[in-house]
């Protein structure tokens, strides 16, 4: 579905950003990655800290191309990631990984599923992969947003 199509159907709305705001962003994703690198947190906290850095991530992409989710409506960490193809370049096969993940997340928070240490390596090589991508990504097509 396309982008527009998103914000017809309230999922996106349109949002003009600006260099602050997406170096805010970029910074919180790189202390976040940074976090979930410390082996002396639970793997939980390690985990939550790489997904978040995922949807920073993600949250520039839109940000970078003129759209931001809409928070009112049900679903917008999932419509963030599989919008991923269109703002990043990403591949299918990643954001289904980075799905994937979130499904993973939201069985943690609202089941109390256990996050396996092989979960927590594969979202945080995720994290770090999408934040090159994302800053490689600004460079070559909003150079204008990166550092």
């Amino acid at each position: 579905m396309s982008l527009e199509n998103l914000v017809k159907i309230n999922q996106l709305k349109h949002h003009v950003t600006n260099v602050e705001e997406v170096q805010r962003l970029l910074a919180a994703a790189q202390r976040n990655l940074a976090d979930s690198q410390s082996e002396t947190i639970s793997d939980e906290t390690r985990f939550d800290a790489a997904y978040k850095a995922i949807m920073q991530c993600a949250m520039v992409g839109l940000l970078a191309n003129g759209y931001r989710p809409s928070t009112t409506t049900p679903g917008h960490h999932q419509t963030m990631i599989q919008s991923l193809d269109q703002t990043l370049g990403v591949s299918k096969d990643v954001w289904i990984v980075l799905d994937a993940l979130r499904k993973k997340r939201n069985l943690n928070d609202y089941s109390g599923d256990l996050i396996e240490p092989g979960a927590v390596r594969d979202c945080i090589a995720q994290a770090d992969a999408l934040l090159t991508t994302t800053q490689r990504w600004l460079k070559q097509h909003r150079p204008d947003l990166a550092p």
